[in-house]
This record gives structure tokens, C-alpha cells and sequence, in this order.
């Protein structure tokens, strides 16, 4: 099974937009950790914004709320998930060079754009995929960069 962990992303849009890539991708779950917002609202209901962005990927992609990432990584590690993060670090390599191989439980972790994820959570990563920027801007749009990632790790 191929999953998306999305930690403390703040935008509803960008959520949103993850989870058409997540269903252009063929990815099956997305877990939804922390401030990250969901499909629905507090009182249940599906949240209007959020579903302009998806254009239906949240009725389709399985998702699930789980307050703590870390603790999420490590049932998942337990689970023998491949763990990949996209972030940048001095641990991490370039996107290009991730191969999952063969390996059918696959995990892509997000975390929130500004501060990135904790260097905690990336120590329980498998391998940590960065995207090289050769312009001025040290980063891309959360989306983007996982869109970019997840289509080239899973060989699409």
C-alpha cells in the first residue's frame, strides 16, 4: 500500500491539492497529523474550501486524522513501511537516487513548509528526498515538491 503522512500543513488548499496528486498517483491512504485540516469540518461537514481544491480526491483517497507524527512513523515502521520524507537536510539525497525497489508499503511524509519536519521524525525515515534548487528560492510549494517527488520515486 502506498500512503501520504501530512503533518501540521496549515493550508487547506495545499491539502487539498495533495490529495488529487495522492489519486493522480495511485496512492491509497492519507494520514492527516497535527494542525493539518481535513476534509470535513469541526461539526462533520465536508469543508467547501478544502473540497474546491481536492475536486473529489477526498471522497475517494481513504484518509485518517492522528494527532502525533512521530508516533505514526513508528507504527508505520512496525507496519515495515518504507519511510520516505521529502525535506531538505544535510542527511538527505536527491530525489532522482530513491528507489523503492520492489517494496509494496510505501510511506511519503510531508511536513508543515516554513520550519519543515523535526529532525526527531527524520531520524526514524528511511531516506530523507530532497529536490536541488538551482534558482534563488530555497524551496518549492509543498505540492509541488510532492507531486515532483512521488511521481518520479514511483516511476510514473
Amino acid at each position: 500500500m502506498k500512503i501520504a503522512v501530512i503533518d501540521n500543513l496549515r493550508s487547506v488548499y495545499n491539502v487539498g491539492s495533495i490529495f488529487r496528486t495522492a489519486n493522480a498517483v495511485g496512492i491509497e491512504k492519507i494520514i492527516l497529523c497535527g494542525t493539518t485540516p481535513t476534509p470535513l469540518d469541526k461539526y462533520g461537514d465536508k469543508r467547501s474550501d478544502f473540497a474546491k481544491v481536492a475536486l473529489g480526491a477526498e471522497d475517494v483517497v481513504v484518509w485518517e486524522y492522528k494527532e502525533d507524527i512521530r508516533s505514526t512513523i513508528e507504527e508505520l515502521k512496525d507496519e515495515n513501511y518504507y519511510i520516505i520524507a521529502i525535506e531538505q537536510d544535510e542527511r538527505s539525497v536527491d530525489y532522482k537516487s530513491v528507489e523503492p525497489g520492489e517494496r509494496n508499503s510505501i510511506a511519503f511524509i510531508i511536513g508543515p513548509e516554513v520550519d519543515g519536519m523535526t529532525k526527531e521524525n527524520l531520524a526514524l525515515c528511511d531516506v530523507i528526498a530532497e529536490i536541488p534548487m538551482l534558482g534563488t528560492k530555497e524551496s518549492l510549494n509543498v505540492t509541488i515538491a510532492f507531486g515532483i517527488a512521488v511521481y518520479r520515486i514511483l516511476g510514473i
